[in-house]
């Protein structure tokens, strides 16, 4: 009867290579010479031939000081009445910024109200179409 004190073992005992002679030892398994009895070889070595890595040519350039923004169309705000301060914060209440980035307006569309728009960055036409509706811009630091 198997009881607790008297289970059969379920794991086999790890095999000890390269302990002497009489145990497979001496080459432990990995032959007889060569690259890879000596040590491990490294995935992208090709023999000794100029890698593919290095023999792609490099590509691109990433701008590490770029400002990304969440943007916003003049279109957009259409949705508020004259005369509303349209700040960040009611942006995000609508549903129009998430708030993760700094906003940026943009001039896509036509306005067609007066409004205080705050934000932190704006495009040249959105300034233009904002003062020309009779509006004002304020820009966050």
């Amino acid at each position: 009867m198997i009881e607790l004190n008297n289970l059969p073992k379920l794991t086999k005992k790890r095999k000890r290579v390269g302990r002497g002679p009489g145990c497979h030892g001496t080459t432990a398994g990995r032959g007889t010479k060569g690259q890879k009895a000596r040590g491990q070889v490294h995935p992208e070595f090709e023999g000794g031939q100029m890698p593919l890595i290095r023999r792609l040519p490099k590509r691109g350039f990433k701008n590490i000081g770029r400002v990304e923004y969440e943007i916003v169309n003049i279109k957009q705000l259409n949705i508020f009445p004259d005369g509303t301060r349209v700040t960040p914060e009611k942006l995000k209440q609508v549903g129009l910024y998430k708030g993760k980035l700094p906003l940026k307006i943009l001039g896509d569309g036509e306005l067609l109200r007066q409004l205080t728009v705050v934000a932190h960055k704006f495009s040249k036409k959105a300034k233009e179409e904002i003062e020309k509706m009779g509006g004002q811009i304020e820009i966050l630091e």
